[in-house]
């Protein structure tokens, strides 16, 4: 049996050919279009030397090159693996090394960490798209795939390979790749948007990064295996974001809470933004409050929240509609997916608020494993439960509530960060003895950064220098906004600091 997602692209081509897939500033592309394109990224891939099963990456915001990159990747039966443009040099090379890849498609906005990044992780086919800005002499141009002769077939994938290698940094360690087969992402992108019924008519925006499981699954993917179309937006902006939804008629919202938080506090006066009916929030929990300003801001609009990780392609529980959803509950789980609640001993607790243990998950969206992680996957996969790491219950009806996080990983406007990388990082400096990263809340964010450090006698360094020295080797999202110097930071018996001393007011 062989089975490739890329299939989606081609049924919704030959269904309607010449109806609107993809929408960025003036630019309509066809599903032909975009067909074609992909078709031919499909065939230069291959005529440059890769073979089924090679990874390619991909360091692209959400721009047309990124969705020609995806399709053309799955249709080669290549793995594609995507990376944040924000990342530094240390990073890309990091994530180079670490999933075998043997080619980075990037642009000019990331060449600063792609080019240093590429080098050291012995990646030497780099090509790069021009956002805005002249390509240098010595990389080669993304559009050299778009010249070959459009490749004919699908590789006829397992539905068991992967097609997606998304790393994740997860509870512990490094950051890991989670393998996302074919047939796991197939599943979320049919599965979950017909809860909210999508159709061929809507238009998503694509606000979500595509690099993030959210983005790529829930919104690239389900537009485009129920034929609608996607209007991207490669940075989120309130004011763009309502640009777009009034100019291309959007009807369906997916973001994180702070998304939604700048939308309720957005000056609507004199727009038309009648097409919006739905609204799905993913990412990290969204307080009620905000749900009741966006849906007061937005009359007729439906704020829906789901639950899933990158390990679980997406999403796992949704609140399924406005008379069948619950504010603050992530909703129960979707068709083909079981979750639990179990305790220390892995035995399953009963409902009830006061019934809070770890959140698992098993079924069709379950990632095979962690890309050369064997001990890891063992980890997360006991008894044929996914284990989220994340704390929670279930009520009478069957709505699942996640009320913490078991690790001490932090969700800072819907991106995870996690502390022990920012640690690395402020060890390596010369004058610090001692690093607890922690999150605290804030409103805008859900979560800050913040960074404990004790200094070696003598030394000299200030708070804003290692906020400075962070922010080089870190991407945005990850480095720290406050550094606190302290003269030891607290230990316990073992000297195991104790972070959750730090996060006492």
């Amino acid at each position: 049996m062989s089975f490739n997602l890329a299939v989606m692209l081609q049924e919704s081509t030959a269904a309607t050919p010449t109806a609107p897939m993809l929408y960025l500033g003036d630019d309509t592309l066809t599903y032909a279009d975009v067909d074609e394109r992909s078709r031919r990224v499909a065939a230069a891939l291959l005529a440059r030397g890769l073979v089924p099963g090679d990874k390619v990456a991909v360091q692209l915001p959400n721009v047309p090159e990124f969705v020609f990159a995806y399709f053309g990747i799955l249709r080669a039966g290549l793995t594609m693996v995507p990376l944040n443009p924000l990342f530094t040099a240390r990073e890309m090379t990091y994530h180079l090394d670490d999933s075998d890849s043997r080619m980075l498609l990037t642009s000019t906005f990331s060449l600063t960490g792609a080019v240093p990044g590429a080098a050291a992780a012995g990646v030497a086919d780099v090509l790069v798209v021009p956002l805005g800005q002249e390509l240098p002499a010595d990389v080669g141009r993304f559009d050299e795939l778009l010249e070959a002769e459009p490749f004919g077939d699908l590789h006829p994938a397992s539905p068991d390979d992967t097609a997606v290698l998304l790393y994740t940094s997860g509870t512990t360690g490094r950051p890991k790749g989670a393998e996302l087969t074919h047939f796991q992402l197939y599943m979320n992108c049919t599965v979950a948007p017909e809860l909210f019924g999508l159709r061929a008519d809507d238009v998503a925006i694509g606000v979500l990064p595509l690099f993030h499981v959210f983005g790529l699954s829930s919104v690239l993917n389900a537009a485009v295996r129920w034929g609608g179309s996607v209007a991207l937006l490669p940075r989120f902006d309130a004011q763009a974001a309502l640009d777009v939804i009034e100019r291309r008629r959007v009807t369906v919202f997916s973001g994180v809470p702070t998304m939604y938080v700048a939308l309720a506090e957005a000056d609507t006066s004199g727009r038309d933004l009648s097409s919006l009916r739905t609204a799905i929030s993913g990412g990290a929990s969204i307080p009620g409050e905000v749900i009741r300003a966006v849906e007061a801001k937005f009359p007729g609009v439906v704020v829906l929240e789901g639950y899933g990780l990158s390990e679980t392609a997406s999403t796992s529980t949704f609140n399924i509609s406005a008379t069948e959803r619950k504010v603050l509950s992530i909703g129960k789980p979707v068709w083909g997916v079981e979750m639990a609640v179990l305790d220390g001993d892995g035995t399953p607790m009963a409902a009830g608020p006061d019934q809070v243990g770890q959140l698992v998950v098993r079924g069709h969206n379950v990632m095979k494993g962690y890309y050369k992680r064997p001990d890891a996957t063992a980890e997360a996969l006991r008894n044929g439960w996914l284990h989220t790491g994340d704390l929670g219950y279930r009520d009478e009806d069957g709505y699942y509530f996640v009320v913490d996080r078991l690790k001490d990983l932090i969700v800072r406007g819907g991106y995870n960060v996690y502390p022990r990388e920012i640690e690395e990082v402020l060890y390596t400096h010369p004058e610090v003895v001692e690093a607890a990263v922690i999150g605290v809340p804030d409103d805008r964010l859900g979560e800050e950064v913040v960074a404990y450090v004790a200094l070696r006698a003598e030394a000299s360094v200030t708070p804003d220098e290692l906020i400075a020295f962070s922010k080089e080797q870190l991407a945005a999202y990850k480095y720290p906004r406050a550094v606190e110097i302290v003269d030891a930071l607290p230990k316990g018996a073992t000297g195991k600091i104790l972070k959750r001393e730090l996060r006492r007011p």
